[in-house]
Parts: structure tokens; sequence; C-alpha cells
């Protein structure tokens, strides 16, 4: 069995006001502090990767938890932010007017992002992904997106994409999975270091 920590990475400006996509945001100040956390969080832990998304505020948010484990972060795009095309870089109240933005967020099963990807894309890449670091026994931390690990805990769950947002990510909170032979088992959600 691998248990894999999934860590949304820390606040950075956009956080909760917009969609940052894959362009790179550093952490702000409370962001930094969250990371910082984790990685005394999981300091004394017996991990054996760091794996993180490419995107910048993930990687900051990795390098921490990996410096205090005494690992290198490894770089997965399996676990990157979505692309979300033409929104990329936009707030959620300029967004909030449009019927494409409105369509995405009640019918995440089927409608994509505005030249972007697809939520199902996002969820088949980021579980195969997860699959391919459940090698045996041990623990993994992959720090990636709040969606992204909203799409992986619905797959886990067995709920419709359509309700992934039930389930709160916060910036810097850590879920627990353990993958095994027989499964999947849900072992944590939107937990504080």
């Amino acid at each position: 069995m691998t248990q894999i920590w999934l860590v949304r990475h820390a606040s950075y400006a956009m956080a909760g006001h917009g969609l940052g996509g894959r362009a790179d945001h550093a952490l702000d100040g409370a962001g930094e502090a969250q990371a910082a956390r984790l990685a005394g969080y999981f300091g004394d832990r017996d991990i054996a990767a760091v794996v993180a998304s490419p995107v910048r505020r993930a990687t900051l948010t990795a390098a921490p938890i990996a410096q205090a484990l005494g690992l290198a972060v490894t770089i997965d795009a399996g676990v990157t932010e979505i692309d979300f095309g033409a929104w990329s870089q936009r707030g959620f109240d300029e967004l909030g007017h449009e019927p494409d933005w409105r369509n995405w967020n009640e019918f995440r099963s089927t409608a994509p992002a505005a030249d972007g990807e697809t939520m199902l894309a996002v969820q088949s890449r980021a579980v195969a992904a997860l699959r391919a670091l459940a090698t045996g026994p041990g623990e993994v931390v992959v720090v990636s997106h709040g969606d992204v690990i909203k799409s992986v805990l619905a797959h886990c769950l067995g709920a419709p994409l359509d309700l992934m947002h039930r389930i709160e990510i916060d910036t810097a909170s850590i879920s627990r999975i353990a993958l095994h032979a027989r499964g999947v088992r849900v072992l944590g959600i939107n937990a504080r270091a």
C-alpha cells in the first residue's frame, strides 16, 4: 500500500480571486508561512518522495518540504494545473458573466475550459500519475492544485465530477489517500499542518 499525501500549493496573490492557471506566480507572505508549516509537518515522517506540479507556486510549496526531508523535488506534469486556455489569469468576478464559465462550473463532466482541458482529461492524467507513484509500501507527498486534487478525490470516492465542488480543498491543505492492489481508500480531506 502506498499512502499519498495530496497537498494543495500554498497561498499566492490570485488564490480565491481568479485563475492563475499555469502562469509563473510566486507565493505571497501567507503562502511562504504555510509552506514552512508544511515542511515542519512532514519533517519527521518517513516520506520516500516529494513530487510537484511544474507550476511555480507548487514547486515553491514543495521545496521546503523536500529540504526538511533531505530529498529533491520530482516534477510530474501529470499533476499540473488545469489548462484553462482563454480563462487563465482572469478574475472570478470577470468570468462570472460568461455563460461558458457558468456551464463549466455546473457540468464539469462534459464542459471544457475555454480552449483548454476538460475536467475528465485532468482527472485521467492525475489519477494515472498517482497510480504510477504507487509502487509499493511507503509514503509520497504530491503538491498539486485545488481542482486537480478534487478530481482525484472524486475518483477515489466514486463521486461524479459535476459534484466535485462539494469537496473543499484550501491552500496548503493536506488530503490523504492509500492506493493498494484492491483499490483505493480516502484517509483524510482538507486537513491543516
